[in-house]
């Protein structure tokens, strides 16, 4: 088994020399955050978390990896990685055309089979002939991945400098709950410019995209083993109530029932 010690790799030798139309590397974190900052490689990269969390930030979105689930990166696209501690993560990258996999950045619902089929290639070292098993099981994992449902846990972000100020407050400080007005006033803009602005750069209503915010940083926390309390507490969500009921609208179950399925999944 091939235990790295960053996110991501750019020791892609190996697959650069073996023909093979996918590799996969595992991640162990024991401890500690670990982040890695924007890059790119011709290599589509499927991240999946096995434990914990990871959140990836593209041009214009940031994506969330729970326990279960993993991101699809097409190549050449521009990305970043954060993963919460102890998090356990397997890459895998494939190698352009090698499938018709999409060509946006996307989250993915993983089967226990393709799971297993990622898990079983990042035991090997990237060298494998095509009429091999191991080819043969290449070819089976890259035809299911295929079929992976698509999951929505992304936060639409925007280049424009007055909403990249508003999203990194609210990202550190997501309990602030000022209105679409008092924004308007913290970046000079009117309530109904801003509300337009908004609209126009994420295709959401302030609300809305506020909203989707919060799920990001609950995902990342739950993930991390944060209590639902706390999590709630940190969102400012007046009761522990009222964030589930917000949990459930967006992912339609609860966080408890969410993340115990996922870990039911992965088992």
């Amino acid at each position: 088994m091939t235990i790295v010690s960053a996110l991501d790799t750019e020791n892609l030798d190996a697959f650069e020399t073996s023909g093979a139309p996918v590799i996969g590397r595992q991640v162990e974190l024991t401890g500690r955050k670990s982040e890695v900052p924007v890059h790119r490689h011709r290599y589509g990269q499927l991240v999946l978390a096995l434990r914990g969390g990871v959140t990836c930030e593209v041009p214009n979105s940031i994506w969330m990896v729970p326990p279960g689930c993993a991101v699809w990166i097409p190549g050449q696209m521009e990305h970043s990685m954060r993963a919460t501690d102890n998090a356990h993560i397997c890459n895998l990258f494939v190698r352009p055309d090698a499938a018709r996999l999409p060509q946006q950045c996307c989250t993915l619902s993983i089967t226990p089979l393709v799971r297993e089929l990622i898990l079983d290639l990042a035991q090997e070292d990237g060298c494998y002939a095509p009429d091999s098993p191991t080819g043969r099981k290449a070819v089976v994992l890259l035809e299911e991945l295929v079929k992976m449902p698509l999951e929505l846990l992304h936060l639409p972000t925007s280049s424009d400098p007055r909403m990249r100020r508003i999203a990194t407050m609210l990202t550190e400080n997501p309990a602030d709950r000022r209105t679409l007005e008092a924004w308007g006033r913290e970046v000079a803009m009117s309530e109904r410019s801003l509300a337009r602005l908004v609209r126009q750069e994420v295709g959401l209503s302030f609300g809305h995209w506020r909203r989707q915010l919060h799920l990001i940083v609950a995902m990342h926390q739950l993930a991390d083993g944060i209590s639902v309390q706390r999590v709630a507490d940190h969102l400012g969500y007046e009761s522990v109530t009222a964030f589930i009921s917000m949990f459930r609208k967006a992912v339609g179950k609860p966080p408890a029932k969410y993340f115990a399925e996922l870990a039911r999944a992965g088992e």
